[in-house]
Order: structure tokens, then sequence, then C-alpha cells
């Protein structure tokens, strides 16, 4: 069983538009684009860190997570000059908020369809793990 040193959640949040799945992004300070999520807080079910980590980056406050889909990602990484183990939780959601809010944490964002979110999207596990949601949404 792997430790980690850190855990998040996040969500792979879409809003229909015209019948068309639009798939929220991120753009991060240090250049990537990701999709949103933060740090567990103490007391919190993963469901309740993503949504309100989606509230305090975008302000959205109506995002409804969908049942049956939950997708870790584990990943190491430099903090202050040490490695760090991190998995993150991701869940799939809707909202019919489109205009958004973003916090100070983000340099920018973008609503794109699937395809687009998957050339966006900067790292390969973000990729996977988009394709995986939409594959769920697929199904339903």
């Amino acid at each position: 069983m792997v430790k980690y040193d850190e855990k998040s959640c996040g969500l792979v949040l879409f809003h229909e538009n015209n019948g068309e799945r639009m798939f929220l992004l991120l753009h991060y300070p240090n250049g990537h684009w990701d999709l949103p999520k933060g740090h567990v807080e103490d007391g919190e079910d993963e469901h309740q860190t993503a949504l309100r980590e989606l509230e305090e980056e975008t302000g959205i406050s109506d995002a409804e997570i969908f049942k049956g889909f939950r997708h870790p990602v584990s990943y190491k990484y430099y903090h202050k000059g040490k490695l760090s183990n991190k998995q993150v939780v991701f869940f799939v959601a809707i909202t019919e908020t489109e205009p958004i809010t973003i916090s100070h944490e983000h340099q920018d964002f973008m609503w794109m369809n699937y395809r687009d979110s998957l050339n966006k999207l900067t790292f390969d596990n973000a990729k996977n793990l988009l394709r995986a949601a939409q594959s769920f949404l697929e199904e339903l």
C-alpha cells in the first residue's frame, strides 16, 4: 500500500451547450492547463473537498457530482526540494453556471469541448482522466 504525503480532490466539470459537453480547464501559474482541484481539509470528505475547491477557484456553487465515478490519480513531484507522493481523487460533475470568477491561484480558464480539452490539457494523467470521464458519461 502506497503512503501519500498529500491528498487532494477535484472535478471533471462540464456544462451542456447546445447538446455538447463543455469541460472547464484552469490555467495554473506555472503554465500548465489542468482541472479544478485542491487539498483535503480536516473533517472533509472527498466530495466536500472537490466542491469547496471548485467554489473557491471559480465561484461555481451549483455543481452536482455524478454517482459511480471516482478516479484516483497518483504522481510524485518536488515540493520545497523534497519528493512528495500525491494522490488526487477526481469526480465527474455538471453545472449550469458558465461565467466564473477565477481565483488568484489561476491565470485563466476555458470551457472547451472534449476534443479541444484533450489537446489543451498539459499532463497525460489529466488526459487519461478526461477520457475515462467521457466514457463514463457516454455510458449513462
